[in-house]
């Protein structure tokens, strides 16, 4: 049985809104993809997905977070279209 003390509760969610905000994520990086005419990528959907939320955590900061995961997306996509 797990006990919900505030500790336990303010974990919950936190998980909750970083699951949130990775489907978010997901969706809007398919949705450029598709705009782009660019071949979807699961993998590095979540790779960027994962960049974008450990850089949002860590900086606070949502633009900085885009700019960097979108920069080495384009260079994954890069990799990826040539193989």
């Amino acid at each position: 049985m797990i006990l919900l003390n505030p500790f336990n509760t303010y974990y919950l969610a936190q998980t909750k809104q970083v699951s949130i905000m990775k489907l978010f994520c997901l969706n809007s990086f398919k949705e450029e993809m598709l705009k782009a005419e660019i071949e979807y990528s699961e993998d590095i959907a979540n790779e960027t997905c994962e960049c974008y939320l450990v850089e949002f955590i860590q900086n606070a900061s949502h633009k900085d977070a885009i700019t960097k995961c979108k920069l080495e997306a384009k260079e994954k996509i890069k990799t990826f279209s040539e193989n």
